[in-house]
């Protein structure tokens, strides 16, 4: 099924008598869900686009290579740096404006720029009864009442089927520069992360290659805004790591690779496995990672989101134990479940949402059980 108009989706998931299996553009294949394909793609088109508003509007189904190229032609971004989860689950189509606000995906820009759910002011959507609903609009601080624009970020399609998303948009800084310690073992690279993102240096992104390009470790660290400014700050904290093996890199080009691998995991991507998600305290990182004994990990947001490489069919919660965090199966099949299990008064109130917006349960379910 593939509705062309707002109102055709909601009579589709009105008449619904089974479970739908939602699905953009094919690209974030995380989970498990059953039932008939229910396809967004035919809610394609920028509605609405304001440079000097820095506001864009989109229906779901839009290509996110689309709304790039609106404002790349603008000398604009999205500021969240969104995953492409193609090359780490082995997908193929296209990402669409829908399913990244579903999924919440942000890159490592997240440390300083916040995340996919900061940048949207408003949503449209149609729930599990085949209603439409609006919340939020077009400006910062417009939401009276429940914030639904930030619960549909990241609920993948289980509390409703998103139409129209507006998003929040940023210029692109004008010049950008990567400061690169070589050799920091994996228990002190996120010492070294920290002490960048707590200088006064306005770090916009923080990560740790154990195997970097040349196969040693690699840590790097990310200046954005004005070509003064960011040469100056990249000198200062190539100061601040005086005695350590430190290099810059400012070709734009060899930048945004080094950037772009980070953000869709790129070292993983040819290598067979079960990846795995975890979120956690920056400095818990060593010990949680010593604790997976991973045969491969990265770790961006200056610590604090470690991506793992394990044995196909390992359940990274077990070899975890307790934990302040949360652990994602993003690739791989296993007898646990996919996303981290709430405790019993967040599941309470998963279960509340999901009754009022779906009370048929016909929306992705299971996907996030």
């Amino acid at each position: 099924m593939r509705p062309e108009t707002e109102a055709e989706l909601a009579e589709t998931i009105k008449a619904a008598s089974g479970p739908l299996r939602l699905r953009g553009g094919g690209t974030r294949a995380v989970g498990r869900s059953t039932g008939e394909v229910l396809e967004t793609g035919g809610l394609s088109g920028i509605v609405l686009y304001e440079p000097g508003a820095l506001t864009l509007v989109a229906r779901a189904g839009t290509p996110l290579a689309e709304i790039e190229a609106a404002l790349e032609a603008e000398g604009q971004r999205l500021p969240f740096e969104p995953m492409d989860h193609r090359g780490l689950l082995g997908t193929t189509g296209a990402p669409t404006v829908g399913g990244m606000a579903a999924a919440n995906a942000s890159g490592p820009r997240r440390v300083q720029a916040g995340a996919c759910r900061d940048y949207m002011l408003g949503v449209r959507f149609v729930d599990g009864a085949g209603q439409i609903l609006r919340n939020g609009g077009r400006v910062m601080k417009n939401v009276t009442g429940y914030d639904l624009v930030k619960l549909m970020a990241g609920s993948w399609g289980t509390l409703g089927v998103l139409t129209e998303v507006a998003f929040k948009v940023l210029p692109k800084p004008e010049a950008v520069a990567s400061v690169l310690l070589d050799g920091l073992t994996q228990e002190a690279a996120p010492d070294a992360m920290a002490r960048a993102l707590g200088s006064p240096f306005d770090i916009s992104g923080a990560a740790h290659l154990p195997e970097g390009p040349e196969g040693t470790p690699l840590t790097l660290l990310r200046v954005e805004g004005f070509a003064e400014s960011v040469a100056y700050r990249a000198e200062r904290l190539r100061d601040l790591f005086a005695g350590s093996a430190v290099r810059i890199e400012t070709d734009p080009k060899r930048n945004a690779a080094l950037w772009r691998d980070i953000r869709d995991v790129a070292p993983f991507h040819t290598r067979a496995g079960d990846v795995w998600r975890i979120s956690c305290k920056p400095s818990d990182g060593p010990e949680l990672a010593a604790r997976l004994g991973a045969e491969a990990t990265l770790f961006d947001w200056g610590g604090g989101l470690i991506w793992a490489l394990l044995p196909e069919g390992s359940d990274a919660r077990a070899r975890l134990g307790t934990f302040g965090g949360h652990a994602t199966r993003v690739r791989g099949e296993g007898e646990s479940p996919v996303f981290q299990p709430e405790p019993a008064p967040v599941a309470a109130l998963s279960r509340g949402l999901r009754a009022r917006f779906d009370p048929r349960g016909v929306l992705n379910p299971g996907l996030m059980a």
